[in-house]
């Protein structure tokens, strides 16, 4: 008998996990995600999550609760009478009752190679501190953060040059095949579970507008790891003189600029070339692809085609 599953999770990231599972004949009796949030330019249209929206293509009950920690929530979700939770970004933490409910527990597909980047923001921390590589892992989940046992990994090699949203879609894939592998050893009770390493132990915490700004100041691959690691969102930014005035622009592409200005001093920020290469506490980087606001992301060519910067100018 088919395993009768509560899927639980909110952004596009989850979305092919929960596709996969009904494609493989899964029975998803119902899908729980985030309430509708205010979108738009004026926030005053309320937009469902991705998971929402597809759950009600494929007609499964849609729960958006504010909080699980209620009788009456912790009810509603035990008369599902489910095997077991799948939960793959659902941005709620789950109180013990949830946990306990499925008769095989809860299962979170979780994008980092755990114990490192447990928390909010696994994807973005990872290429933002340099790692060489992350991955999806499979989670029996209990009351901790991100701390239970591990049933599965398949780990991804994260390229000089990959992006946040690059590396996003290729776990979201890899999570979703991962998931239907789990879930059909559950099935078979063969699934093994293992304990996390006590050993390196990092928190993902979420990210803050501040970050966003670019610090010239900081070495080159430091700049470089935090344009691609916000890319595309919420995206790095700088700010640069046009038409005489300052305007923010956001950097969604960068490279290392191996050997720019090393044959003189430069300072942080320095404008050293046409083509957007910026020099950094050490080193520089490229601006490869950019955004104006309002604009489209244009190439470092086409931007300074109607934008010219002064050579020697210092970005703030």
């Amino acid at each position: 008998m088919s395993l009768r599953i509560v899927f639980m999770g909110t952004p596009e990231f989850s979305v092919p996990v929960m596709t996969a599972l009904i494609g493989q004949g899964y029975e998803i009796v119902a899908v729980y995600t985030q309430p509708p949030r205010p979108a738009g330019r004026r926030g005053l249209e309320l937009t469902k999550s991705p998971v929402h929206e597809k759950a009600e293509e494929f007609g499964i009950p849609v729960f958006t609760p504010k909080s699980l920690k209620g009788e009456e929530e912790q009810q509603i979700f035990r008369d599902l009478n489910a095997d077991v939770a799948v939960v793959v970004a659902y941005g709620m933490l789950l109180p013990k009752a949830i946990l306990d409910a499925p008769a095989l527990g809860c299962y979170n597909g979780h994008a980092s190679l755990l114990p490192r980047w447990r928390g909010a923001a696994p994807i973005q921390r990872a290429i933002m501190a340099g790692d060489a590589e992350s991955g999806m892992m499979i989670m029996k989940m209990d009351e901790g953060l991100d701390t239970g046992p591990v049933a599965m990994v398949e780990k991804i090699t994260i390229t000089p040059n990959m992006t946040c949203g690059e590396l996003h879609d290729r776990l979201s894939i890899t999570g979703a095949d991962l998931m239907v592998r789990a879930m059909a050893a559950l099935e078979r009770d063969s699934l093994k579970l293992n304990p996390q390493s006590e050993d390196g132990v990092t928190y993902a915490s979420k990210i803050e507008k501040s970050e966003a700004r670019i610090d010239w100041s900081q070495p080159a691959q430091a700049v470089h790891n935090r344009i691609r690691g916000l890319s595309p969102f919420p995206g790095a930014w700088c700010e640069m003189e046009i038409n005489g005035q300052l305007e923010r622009v956001k950097v969604l592409r960068s490279v290392i600029a191996d050997g720019a200005g090393a044959a003189r001093e430069t300072q942080a920020g320095e404008v050293l070339d046409g083509q957007l290469v910026i020099a950094c506490g050490d080193g520089a980087v490229a601006l490869t692809l950019v955004q104006k606001a309002g604009g489209k992301p244009v190439s470092a060519a086409e931007f300074c085609n109607g934008v010219k910067l002064t050579l020697g100018a210092i970005l703030p």
